[in-house]
């Protein structure tokens, strides 16, 4: 508006173009991001489990049908209106649809609306509407206007922005004023202040970041890692401490029972995985304890082992999937003992019991972690003991307990479980995923600490320590209920390298993710049950698991491992890491051109304006848009270089010294002083000498043209120069960042075009330059390579001195 004011109306249409350039190209990278990001979750299907002919089968959630027979169990999300049939103490939390925080108590005839969870008990329900039938969805549209709070990459942005359109705007006014008191007309005043303001301003700053932020993102997905906010891939890259579970995260989740204690005696069993043919090695007496142990284990578990392409799998829990094996190895018939002992009421797990309970005609069956079990039995024994043994050979140990019921059906779980009679000790093997350790090590390397925080018992928490290389010369391990109450103490325990916390309640991990957060940490917690959704909403990252995760767990995360495997969070900071360098990149790319298109401007103004003008507003923005954006999008695609993660995670600020020492310190001088050499040679070689007339005609417009061609091959090398801030161009792998060279080379095409079309070459003033220009115009990128060489050679020598 204010151009066409001035009388300027091309100006005032350049640069409504770039404002319209910038508004489409933001959108179209919002726009592929945000699909990317709808991609990426249709990588991780949410599940159901229906009962069909009297067998349960997990299906996908959007092959629900009216009238199915759906079963409920705790971290499951609801996936279409259900009417409850049979409820075991279940409650479901409705806060996304009531505001109400304390979960509801579902009974036979209840309504349970798609989108909630189940947060305790057990249930089955029959479909009553899905899809966009559910009352969810007649909420949809309300939630399209929710908007998110801003992340720490999208504050740093704001920031940086501010900070430069604050200084551009700043410069401009001074130039106006300068123009004015060396007595310019006000036209051409505002003409140059338009031009400084422009140079400046990093127009594609915000496109190019959400670009390779959605890059990031595609490329975690790629090796296992979903994220389910791109702000979530630049804070993974500054994560200074992880939390991890031990089950399934350092070790496979493939459960397998394969030594057991009775108070007959113990057995070892062939240690097959899931194959319900292994044998068992035990005495008959033993043999026959152990059956009934395994009955009544197999009574209080919904999850199977089924045989697929050949192979024996787990279908839902691992550890229940590895107590059935152990039924059926035991000669358990399951069809038999269903139909003798029908369960007629059930006390689920409760993370607060640590066990659960299932009632049937005359007996109370349980099971559970033994030290929740064993004080409830009257015959526990030597049983602490042999809890120890098993628990100190990395053994996870599952107590089996049972009494008799001669009266009416037990009214809660407490009158359930008590006066048991211990049956079995059942030592399950989870063994540690083949790259935990190396994982670990990389995470050491890269500066960031590591703990293992389970539910587990102490002694078998302590052994999977040793095993995956978490354990230290200095490793504690820590019991929830020893930890101490002051949070100066509380905090002081926990900020160590390797520590083992054991016995942590979801309320411990809670308060373990705040409290590395108060003292300055950034936080990444993993999280796989109902109960861990606080602590993962809490932590900078919540980490969820893919496979053996709850729905709960995946709602409240930023990230979901798809293997559930401890070395794919490393893979994702490895990424985080390289998109925070990415922008810098860019920025260093950006400012680098700043310098050379302002320097023309500063070169005028210190000469009272008796100095000719190399380059225009017309041309500083098509330096800005028509070549310089597609290099910076190729800088934000940059690969992690393969040090990423051999240095403490970056802290400081995205415009920090560094980046302001090699634009306007290194880079931009070397591009700039190659620019005017350029301009001045073309001058002097047609004749003109300083003090003189500006030249009129095509003398200006030829130096001009070479001031412009050598910012541009100068930033085609700049664009080499930023891959990396201390290896040269020429020692990298160009192959790696293809893109980079389509980018280069559409922007030699693009100068060709505003050189030699007439239509553009009039737009900006300017002619291709004569030999002279063209000479000295090759000097930039020759310039700013060497620069770069020696900056980096510098940097190096001041590392290693």
């Amino acid at each position: 508006m204010l151009a066409f004011v001035a009388g300027l109306p091309q100006l005032g249409v350049a640069i409504f173009v770039v404002i319209v350039f910038n508004g489409v190209f933001a959108f179209a990278q919002q726009y592929r991001a945000e699909h990317a990001a709808e991609r990426l979750r249709d990588l991780l299907p949410r599940r159901a489990t229906v009962l069909r002919d009297g067998r349960r089968f997990e299906i996908d959630a959007a092959e629900l049908v009216v009238d199915d027979l759906v079963a409920l169990d705790p971290g499951d999300r609801v996936s279409a209106d259900l009417r409850v049939v049979e409820s075991h103490d279940c409650r479901v939390d409705t806060s996304m649809l009531t505001g109400e925080s304390i979960p509801s108590t579902v009974e036979p005839g209840s309504l349970v609306s798609a989108g909630t969870f189940v947060v305790e008990g057990e249930a089955t329900a029959v479909v009553e509407a899905i899809g966009s039938a559910t009352r969810i969805a007649g909420l949809a549209e309300l939630t399209r206007t929710t908007v998110r709070p801003s992340g720490p990459l999208a504050n740093e942005l704001t920031r940086v922005v501010r900070t430069m359109a604050a200084i551009a705007v700043g410069v401009g006014v001074s130039f106006f004023v300068l123009s004015l008191l060396v007595g310019m007309p006000t036209s051409d005043g505002f003409v140059f202040a338009i031009g400084v303001t422009v140079a400046l301003v990093p127009e594609g700053l915000l496109p190019t970041v959400t670009l390779s932020l959605a890059i990031g993102a595609q490329r975690m997905a790629g090796r296992q890692a979903l994220v389910r906010r791109l702000e979530a891939v630049e804070t993974l890259g500054s994560t200074t401490f992880i939390c991890t579970d031990k089950t399934g995260t350092l070790t496979e989740n493939r459960m397998a029972v394969v030594e057991a204690w009775t108070p007959s005696g113990g057995a070892r069993i062939d240690g097959s995985g899931y194959d319900p043919t292994a044998t068992i090695d035990a005495r008959p007496l033993v043999r026959d304890a152990l059956e009934v142990a395994a009955r009544t284990a197999l009574r209080c578990s919904n999850g199977r082992v089924v045989e697929r392409d050949g192979e024996w799998v787990a279908q839902g829990d691992p550890m229940e999937a590895a107590v059935h094996a152990l039924a059926l190895r035991s000669g358990v018939d399951e069809a038999e003992a269903e139909a003798q002992h029908p369960v007629v009421r059930r006390f689920p797990f409760d993370p607060r019991r640590r066990r659960m309970a299932v009632v049937t005609p005359g007996e109370v069956l349980v099971k559970g972690a033994p030290d929740a079990v064993i004080p409830c039995c009257t015959n526990s024994g030597n049983a602490e003991a042999a809890v120890a043994a098993l628990a100190a050979k990395g053994l996870r140990v599952l107590a089996i307990a049972r009494r008799d019921l001669d009266g009416p059906v037990p009214p809660d779980a407490t009158t359930a479980e008590r006066g048991l009679t211990l049956l079995a000790l059942l030592g399950l093997e989870d063994p540690p995923r083949r790259h935990a350790a190396a994982a670990i090590a990389a995470c050491r390397r890269a500066g960031m600490k590591v703990a293992m925080v389970t539910g587990d018992h102490p002694a078998t928490a302590a052994a999977i320590a040793e095993q995956v290389g978490l354990s230290t010369a200095s490793t504690l391990v820590v019991e929830g209920d020893d930890l101490p109450a002051d949070d100066a103490r509380f905090g002081a325990l926990i900020d160590r390298d390797g520590i083992v916390l054991a016995r942590i309640t979801p309320e411990q991990k809670l308060r373990i993710a705040a409290t590395l957060r108060a003292r300055g940490h950034v936080v990444a917690m993993t999280g796989d049950g109902v109960n861990d959704g606080p602590a993962l909403q809490e932590a900078d990252i919540g980490i969820a698991m893919g496979h053996s995760g709850t729905d709960v767990a995946r709602e409240a995360a930023d990230l979901v491992l798809l293997d559930d495997d401890f070395a794919t969070i490393v893979v994702a900071i490895e990424q985080g890491r390289a998109t925070y360098a990415n922008v810098r990149r860019f920025l260093t790319y950006h400012l680098t051109d700043n310098v050379a298109e302002l320097t023309p401007f500063v070169v005028w103004a210190l000469s009272g304006g008796r100095f000719p003008l190399a380059i225009g507003v017309l041309q500083v923005l098509a330096l800005d848009i028509g070549t310089d954006t597609l290099p910076a999008v190729a800088l934000g695609a940059e690969p992690p270089s393969a040090h990423v993660l051999e240095r403490p995670p970056s802290r400081g600020r995205l415009l920090d010294r560094s980046v302001l020492r090699r634009a306007f310190g290194v880079l931009g001088p070397a591009e700039a002083a190659a620019s005017m050499l350029a301009f001045l040679a073309t001058m002097f070689a047609g004749g003109w000498r300083p003090g003189e007339t500006f030249p009129e005609g095509s003398l200006l417009a030829q130096a001009s043209g070479a001031a412009f061609t050598a910012i541009v091959l100068g930033q085609m090398a700049n664009a080499f120069a930023c891959r990396s801030q201390v290896r040269s161009p020429f020692a990298m792998n160009w192959r790696t960042n293809r893109f980079l060279l389509v980018a280069v080379a559409v922007e030699l095409l693009t100068l060709a075009v505003f050189l030699w079309v007439p239509l553009f070459a009039d737009l900006l003033d300017h002619a291709p330059p004569g030999v002279v220009g063209w000479l000295f115009a090759l000097v930039a990128p020759v310039a700013v390579l060497t620069v770069d060489a020696l900056d980096k050679r510098g940097a190096l020598r001041r590392r290693t001195e």
